[in-house]
């Protein structure tokens, strides 16, 4: 099992930056690649950044792109998405997850879900 927090959401103009994190306890936490998604009102959850297990390997959906980074600090059990020219577009509650093994780009390649921490980014 393994429990996993997000923080770092807020309410922020277009063109800022926030960064997100996601406290993971349980089970190792370097055992599982990490992944980050969103949700907006009325919309799929969707892919946004995935990260290996030792960090080697990210990767990125097409929206984010060159605006946002996923990090992790194994020691800390702890996974970032840092977030830059943040965009109305944006605007979503983020959930973090965890994926035994291999990072992956759908909801369903994950085991573990965070509870999520909501983004609003006014124009």
């Amino acid at each position: 099992q393994v429990q996993l927090v997000e923080s770092g959401g807020g309410l922020v103009q277009a063109g800022a930056s926030l960064r997100l994190s996601c406290a993971a306890s349980g089970r190792a936490f370097s055992t599982y690649a990490m992944g980050w998604f969103r949700q907006a009102p009325g919309k799929e959850r969707e892919f946004v950044a995935a990260i290996s297990r030792r960090g080697i390997n990210t990767y990125y959906s097409d929206s984010v792109k060159g605006r946002f980074t996923i990090s992790r600090d194994n020691a800390k059990n702890t996974v970032y998405l840092q977030m830059n020219s943040l965009a109305p577009e944006d605007t979503a509650v983020y959930y973090c997850a965890a994926a035994a093994w291999n990072p992956a780009t759908t909801p369903g390649g994950y085991d573990y879900w965070g509870q999520g921490t909501q983004v609003t980014v006014s124009s």
